[in-house]
């Protein structure tokens, strides 16, 4: 969806600027592309390499990075909240989100995954355990265990 308005948006916003010429159709361009990038992270195995980018419109935009020796794959359940604010008025929904965390060095860490589907989670999990050779642990309830 944000795809769809953000085209729109750019198109509005160009068209504006062709028929008025006013400067201020260039902030529907602006915001247009914004809502067309997207962030990522991916991993090239072959090379032992990864990185985390910045889309736009199918162009990656990020650094490659070589893999840290990974020590093992985490499965860990949390909470996400996101806040709405009005001018009069705030909430704020919380709901459970799923990370895939991959560990080096003793505790530091990177996200390479988030989702809702537990069991997709423990798929990916099994998928970098297969390619980076490593232990998956299971933090999704109150006592943690290796897999």
């Amino acid at each position: 969806m944000n795809r769809f308005f953000g085209i729109a948006l750019v198109f509005f916003g160009i068209t504006m600027f062709l028929i008025t010429g006013s400067l201020m159709a260039l902030i529907f361009v602006a915001i247009g592309l914004g809502l067309n990038v997207a962030e990522g992270l991916e991993i090239n195995l072959p090379a032992k390499t990864f990185r985390t980018f910045n889309s736009l419109f199918g162009f990656k935009i990020g650094r490659w990075e070589t893999i840290p020796n990974f020590e093992y794959v985490s499965v860990f359940k949390t909470k996400e909240s996101q806040t709405v604010r009005v001018v009069t008025a705030e909430t704020t929904q919380k709901y459970d989100i799923i990370l895939i965390n991959l560990f080096y060095n003793r505790n530091k860490h990177i996200t390479f995954y988030k989702t809702d589907n537990i069991q997709k989670a423990f798929e990916v999990a099994d998928h970098f355990k297969l390619a980076l050779d490593v232990a998956i642990l299971d933090a999704t309830g109150k006592e943690k265990k290796w897999l």
